[in-house]
C-alpha cells in the first residue's frame, strides 16, 4: 500500500471542512481573492460597495506590517458617503460564530519573485486568516514550516495574505499551529490538546477540534494577544485557553471560586492577563483586581500587562492610588494584598470604597500558594460583598505540604490547603506536561557531600535536621570548602559564564558568612546579594547564632560594594529613586543581563523571578515541597540549544525531599520525566554512542569515503546525538575524559569532519537550490564555545571587509558580541570606538589596535594627572612598573603629589587615586 500523498491529504481536509459548514470556493489567483473578499464583505456588513469604495478599503488595508494589519482587522473602517458614514467590520470579535467561513486551495500568487501556490486557505469574511501547509505522511512538518517562511519572505506580504493570523502545518499524523509574525521560530509552534493535555496530533482530529468554525473564529477574536511592546501576535497555547475559558465560564455561571494549577514557567502572566482582559469585557463584571503578594511583583506585573496592551491596567504605587483606581472607571487593577488590606482597613479609605463595596468584583490571586492563608484574605473577602476569587499557582498547597496554620471557616474547619480556600482546581497543567511540550526544561540535580556522615544514615529530613548544628553546616571550614567548590565549577556549570546562578542559603547570618568568604577568595566573578531586613526578618533564623551587626547594616555594606561595582547609589535609607525596591529591580535586571554571575539569597528571588539566562541554583539550605519546586524552577526557562536543563547543585542531603516534591507536584510519580538522567546514565549513553561512531567510522578517512546522501545524513545524525550528550556531560562536576572511551582530541577531530560535511551539504543545497537541509536539524552551536575576548574580536576584525555588501551587518555582529561579553564590559567603549574607525585604517589590525589603545591610555592618564593635580610622569611610572612586574608599587604614588597635604587627607586621596588607576589598568589590560 502506498503512502498518502500531499494532494490526497489536502483533498480529505477540504472535504472534512466542507462537511463541517465551511463553504468550499475556487480561488485561482489574487484577482479572484479580491473579488471574493468584496462579495463576502458586502454580505457580512449587509451593504453594497461600489468599486471605488472597495478600492478605498483595499488601500486602507494595504498599509503597515503584520502587527498593524492585525489591529486593522479588529477595528472598523469609516466609509464616508455623500449623506452618511458607515462602519465596515472585517471580523466580528464579539459574536464570532456569525462570521462567514470559506475554504479554498492552491491559490496562486505571482506577487513575489517566484510563483507560489498555497495548500489550504481558510477565509473568514473573505480574508485569508488561516493558512494550512501540508506535507505527505513520512515527511517532517518542519518542511512545511520552512515553506511558510519562504512564502512569507517572498509573497505573503504583497497581498491580502498578509492578514493571516494563524498558520497550521501538518503531515497528517503530526499537526501544529502558530501565530503569524515577522520573525518565526520552529520552536514556537504548538500542538493542540484536549482539556487533559493530551495532544491532538492527527490532522482529522485537529480539524474537528481546532478548525471547527466557532472555535477557530474565537481563537482569532479572543485568544490572540497583540503584544504592543514587541509588536507581535501571541496565540495562546491550549492550556492557557482552557484556563481562561474555565474561569470565564465560572464567572458567567456565578459559580463558586476556583484555582488554576499551571506549573511554574508555563506562561502564567499571559494566561492571567488574557483572563483579566476577558472578564473586564463582560458587562456583568465591574472590576477585575489582580492581587500579588510582593511589591516588586506589583511593578513587574503591571509593566508586563501593559506590554501586552498599553494602558490596559492600572498599578498602584501606594494605598491612596489604589483607592483612587478602585473608585474610577478603570476595570483592571494590579495591586498587592498588603495595599488592598490597608485600603479596606483604614477608615478614611473604606469610606471612599463604599461605592465599590457591593459591586461585582473578581479577584485573581497570583501565586496563591503563598500569603493567602491569613487574616488579609479573610478581611478582603469579607469587605467586598459581591466577589469571586480565583487563584493561579504552580505549586498548590495539599494536605501533604500544608502547614499547621491557616484560616478557620464558619464550621471550625481549618483552611490550610489551596482547595479548602479557593475550591476546585479548574484546570491543571503540571510540570511533566510542560517538559513534554518543551515549554520548560527538566532539572539535573547533583548532591555534593561536604563532610563524612554515618554510613548507615540516609538523607531524610529528620536526620538532616538532627545533624544541622553550627559546628558542622556553618563551620568556617565548610563555608570555605563550599565556596571553593562553587568557584572551581561555576564556569563549567554556566558554559564559561554564558549563564548566571543563584546561591540559596539557610539564613541571613549564613549569607553574610558566604558573602565575606567569596570576597576572600581570588576570582573574577561578580557576586551580589539581597535580603530583607528590619521588621521583615524572621527571628527564628537567628536562633543560636551570633549576630554582631544588624542585617540592615550588613546589607548597607554589601550595597556599597554593588554601588562601587556598577556606579549606582542604592541605599536602605535612600528615597524612592535609590531605595531598596529600586535596588531589587536593578539586581533583577542585571541578573537577567548576565552582569551578575552569582546572586546570594535566603528567600528572595526563589519565587516569582524569571530569567532565561539563569541556569544554575546552588543550594545550602533544606528545601522541601512547594518551596523546593519554586526554587528549582528559577533555572528551567527555555533559552537556547546550549541550555539543555536547569542545573541544581545541593550541598545538603535533600534527595528524598526532592523526590517527594517532584512526585507531589507532577501529580503522578514519573521522576525520570522531570529529573534528568544521572552522570552515570549519561556516561553510559555517551560511551554507547562512541562505540557506534567508532564502529561505523573507525577512522577519519572512512568519513571522507562516504558517498551517498543517506550515508552522510546518518553520520551527521549519530554524531549530533553524541555532541548532545557531551554537552550535558560537560556540565557535571565529575566529568573527565578519563571516564569515556574517546580522547578530547579525537572528539575535536571528528567534530572537524562533522563541520566540513555540514558545509558541503549547505553549499550543495545553495548550488542546487534544493531543500536537502529539511531532513536535518543541525545544531552547529554545539561544536564549540568561543571565549568572546579581545583576541576573538580582533580575529573578527581581520575578516571585516569594508567593500563587502555585508560590511554594516558584519560590523553590527561584532558590536553585538562585545555587548554580550562579560569579559569586555569594562572595555566596551574602547573596542566599539576602534571597530567604528577600523575600516578607515591601513595595516595590521593588531598593530593598529595596540597604537589605538596606547594613545587612548596616555590621553586618559594625562587627564587624570591634570584633574587630580599630580605628576603625570609618576603615574606613568606606576603603570609601567605594573605592566613590567605585575606589582602595584604604591610608593611611586607618594612621589606623584604636587601639593602638601595632611596625613589623613593624603591617605584618603591616595586611596581614591589608586582606585582610579586600578580601573584604568583594568580598562586597558588586554
Amino acid at each position: 500500500m502506498s503512502t498518502q500523498s500531499e494532494a490526497a491529504l489536502e483533498k480529505n481536509l477540504i472535504a472534512q471542512l466542507s462537511s463541517c459548514g465551511y463553504e468550499q470556493v475556487t480561488i485561482p489567483d489574487l484577482d479572484a481573492l479580491e473579488a471574493n473578499f468584496k462579495e463576502q464583505l458586502e454580505k457580512h456588513n449587509n451593504v453594497s460597495l461600489t468599486n471605488e469604495e472597495f478600492k478605498r478599503i483595499l488601500t486602507h488595508l494595504d498599509g503597515g506590517g503584520t502587527f498593524k494589519k492585525a489591529l486593522k482587522l479588529r477595528d472598523k473602517f469609516e466609509l464616508h458617503r455623500d449623506n452618511e458614514t458607515i462602519y465596515i467590520e472585517f471580523l466580528d470579535c464579539e459574536e464570532w460564530c456569525k462570521n462567514r467561513f470559506q475554504v479554498t486551495n492552491q491559490v496562486t500568487n505571482h506577487a513575489g519573485r517566484y510563483e507560489n501556490r498555497y495548500d489550504v486557505t481558510i477565509l473568514i469574511n473573505g480574508l485569508p486568516l488561516v493558512q494550512v501547509e501540508l506535507k505527505r505522511r513520512g515527511k517532517e512538518i518542519k518542511e512545511a514550516f520552512n515553506q511558510i517562511c519562504r512564502y512569507k519572505k517572498d509573497s505573503y506580504e504583497k497581498s491580502l495574505f498578509a492578514y493571516i493570523q494563524i498558520f497550521v502545518v501538518s503531515n497528517g499524523v503530526n499537526t501544529r499551529y502558530f501565530a503569524n509574525n515577522k520573525s518565526m521560530s520552529s520552536k514556537q509552534i504548538f500542538a493542540w490538546t484536549d482539556e487533559e493535555n493530551t495532544s491532538v496530533n492527527n490532522l482529522s482530529d485537529f480539524a474537528d477540534s481546532f478548525l471547527e468554525r466557532c472555535h477557530l473564529s474565537k481563537m482569532i477574536a479572543k485568544y490572540i494577544v497583540l503584544h504592543q511592546q514587541d509588536r507581535c501576535l501571541m496565540v495562546l497555547r491550549p492550556y492557557q485557553f482552557y484556563a481562561a475559558e474555565a474561569i470565564s465560564e465560572s464567572v458567567d455561571a456565578a459559580a463558586q471560586n476556583g484555582y488554576i494549577w499551571h506549573t511554574t514557567g508555563s506562561g502564567k502572566t499571559l494566561t492571567s492577563f488574557k483572563t483579566a482582559q476577558l472578564l473586564a469585557e463582560k458587562g456583568t463584571v465591574d472590576k477585575v483586581v489582580f492581587v500579588v503578594d510582593r511589591k516588586d511583583l506589583d511593578y513587574q506585573t503591571t509593566k508586563e500587562f501593559n506590554h501586552f496592551s498599553d494602558g490596559s491596567v492600572s498599578g498602584s504605587e501606594n494605598t491612596s492610588s489604589l483607592v483612587k483606581h478602585l473608585g474610577s472607571e478603570q476595570k483592571v487593577i494590579v495591586t498587592t494584598i498588603q495595599k488592598l488590606t490597608r485600603a479596606i482597613s483604614a477608615e478614611r479609605h473604606s469610606k471612599v470604597l463604599q461605592c465599590v463595596k457591593e459591586k461585582r468584583v473578581v479577584f485573581i490571586f497570583d501565586e496563591c500558594h503563598r500569603s493567602q492563608f491569613g487574616d488579609m484574605h479573610t478581611a478582603i473577602t469579607k469587605f467586598f460583598t459581591n466577589h469571586q476569587c480565583y487563584g493561579f499557582t504552580g505549586t498548590p498547597i495539599f494536605a501533604e505540604n500544608a502547614s499547621s496554620g491557616g484560616l478557620v471557616d464558619k464550621d471550625g474547619h481549618r483552611q490550610n490547603t489551596t482547595k479548602s480556600l479557593f475550591g476546585e482546581c479548574l484546570h491543571k497543567y503540571i510540570i511533566q506536561d510542560a517538559i513534554s511540550d518543551e515549554n520548560v526544561l527538566g532539572f539535573c540535580v547533583e548532591y555534593i557531600k561536604t563532610f563524612k556522615q554515618n554510613e548507615s544514615a540516609d538523607d531524610s529530613d529528620a536526620e538532616v535536621e538532627a545533624i544541622d548544628t553550627e559546628e558542622i553546616f556553618q563551620a568556617p571550614e565548610r563555608i570555605s570548602l563550599v565556596t571553593d567548590h562553587i568557584l572551581s565549577n561555576h564556569s563549567r556549570k554556566t558554559f564559561d559564564r554564558n549563564f548566571t546562578a543563584i546561591f540559596a542559603v539557610k539564613s541571613i547570618p549564613v549569607l553574610i558568612k558566604y558573602y565575606e568568604e567569596f570576597k576572600k577568595h581570588k576570582h573574577d566573578l561578580t557576586i551580589a546579594t539581597i535580603f530583607s531586613f528590619g521588621a521583615n526578618e524572621d527571628p527564628e533564623e537567628y536562633a543560636g547564632e551570633e549576630k554582631t551587626q544588624s542585617s540592615r547594616d550588613m546589607l548597607e555594606s554589601f550595597m556599597q560594594d554593588y554601588n562601587t561595582q556598577f556606579g549606582t547609589n542604592f541605599s536602605t535609607t535612600s528615597g524612592k529613586e535609590n531605595s531598596f525596591n529600586s535596588y531589587y529591580i536593578d539586581v533583577a535586571r542585571r541578573v537577567k543581563e548576565k552582569q551578575i554571575d552569582i546572586l546570594i539569597v535566603v528567600n528572595m528571588f526563589l519565587t516569582g523571578f524569571d530569567s532565561k539566562t539563569l541556569n544554575t541554583l546552588y543550594v545550602d539550605k533544606n528545601l522541601k515541597h512547594h518551596g523546593l519546586i519554586q526554587a528549582f524552577s528559577r533555572t528551567n526557562r527555555l533559552y537556547n540549544e546550549q541550555k539543555k536543563h536547569g542545573n541544581v547543585v545541593c550541598y545538603r542531603p535533600i534527595k528524598k525531599a526532592v523526590d517527594t516534591a517532584v512526585t507531589l507536584f507532577s501529580d503522578k510519580s514519573p521522576l525520570e520525566e522531570v529529573l534528568m538522567k544521572s552522570y552515570e546514565e549519561h556516561l553510559e549513553e555517551f560511551n554507547r554512542l562512541i562505540e557506534m561512531v567508532k564502529g561505523a567510522y573507525p577512522t577519519l578517512e572512512s568519513i571522507d569515503d562516504l558517498q551517498s546522501e543517506e550515508d552522510k545524513k546518518n553520520f551527521i545524525e549519530v554524531f549530533r546525538a553524541l555532541l548532545r550528550i557531551k554537552t550535558r556531560l560537560a556540565s557535571f562536576v565529575d566529568f573527565t575524559f578519563d571516564d569515556v572511551k574517546i580522547t578530547e582530541q579525537e572528539v575535536e577531530d571528528y567534530t572537524s569532519k562533522y563541520r566540513d560535511l555540514y558545509d558541503e551539504v549547505v553549499n550543495r543545497a545553495e548550488a542546487e537550490k534544493v531543500s536537502v537541509l529539511d531532513d536535518i536539524d543541525f545544531e552547529i552551536e554545539l561544536l564549540r564555545k568561543d571565549n568572546i575576548n579581545v583576541d576573538y574580536i580582533l580575529s573578527l576584525l581581520n575578516e571585516l571587509d569594508p567593500d563587502s555588501k555585508s560590511f554594516e551587518k558584519d560590523k553590527a555582529f561584532i558590536i553585538q558580541k562585545i555587548n554580550d561579553s562579560h569579559e569586555l564590559k569594562s572595555k566596551k567603549e574602547l573596542v566599539e570606538a576602534f571597530v567604528a574607525k577600523h575600516s578607515n585604517l591601513e595595516g595590521d589590525v593588531e598593530t593598529n589596535f595596540a597604537k589605538f589603545l596606547e594613545k587612548k591610555k596616555q590621553k586618559e592618564l594625562k587627564a587624570l594627572a591634570k584633574r587630580e593635580n599630580l605628576h603625570e610622569d609618576k603615574l606613568r611610572a606606576f603603570i609601567d612598573e605594573y605592566e613590567f612586574s605585575g606589582r602595584k608599587d604604591e610608593s611611586i604614588l607618594d612621589e606623584a603629589f604636587t601639593e602638601s597635604l595632611g596625613l589623613l587627607k593624603r591617605r584618603t586621596k591616595k586611596k581614591g587615586i589608586l582606585t582610579m588607576l586600578n580601573a584604568l589598568i583594568d580598562k586597558f589590560k588586554m
